[in-house]
């Protein structure tokens, strides 16, 4: 996560919470000139269209005050979906025997993605197995990891 990201996770869960929902976590995505704030929140009853409604008016309230983005950029508020993203070591921990898919920030024996099953979470390390093979992952270095959605 970087700088940004955690500076704007600090200044908009409190207003998530106070809107009866969860932080998940939140991307800041910059493709030149158009830059995407997506910020995922989640609920034990599920997210409807009205909740992103409602969290995307006070997140916006909040970013037009303080100003923490210079550039221009669009917000997005979602639920996290089937593919659910995992942000903090929690999300790792509950998607223990998933499948899911991740990159790496640096490459590690030689490669960024790895799509296995999450086998374990110690402190700040994972275990990921693919194709047979246990691959032990820093959780500071993980830049995206979804969970594989089953039908």
């Amino acid at each position: 996560m970087s700088k940004l990201e955690q500076d704007l996770t600090e200044m908009l869960e409190p207003a998530v919470a106070a809107c009866g929902f969860e932080l998940l976590g939140l991307e800041f995505v910059q493709a030149g000139r158009h830059s995407t704030l997506r910020v995922y929140i989640d609920h034990e009853n599920g997210i409807n269209v009205d909740d992103c409604a409602e969290v995307s008016r006070q997140v916006s309230a909040i970013l037009d005050v303080e100003d923490p983005i210079t550039n221009e950029y669009s917000l997005e508020v979602s639920s996290p979906g089937v593919d659910r993203p995992l942000f903090k070591q929690a999300h790792y921990e509950a998607a223990v025997g998933e499948e899911v898919r991740l990159r790496t920030k640096l490459p590690q024996e030689g490669r960024r993605n790895f799509k296995g099953d999450l086998v374990a979470v110690n402190g700040d390390m994972i275990t990921l197995k693919v194709d047979a093979q246990d691959f032990i992952l820093m959780l500071s270095n993980i830049e995206r990891a979804n969970i594989i959605a089953k039908f």
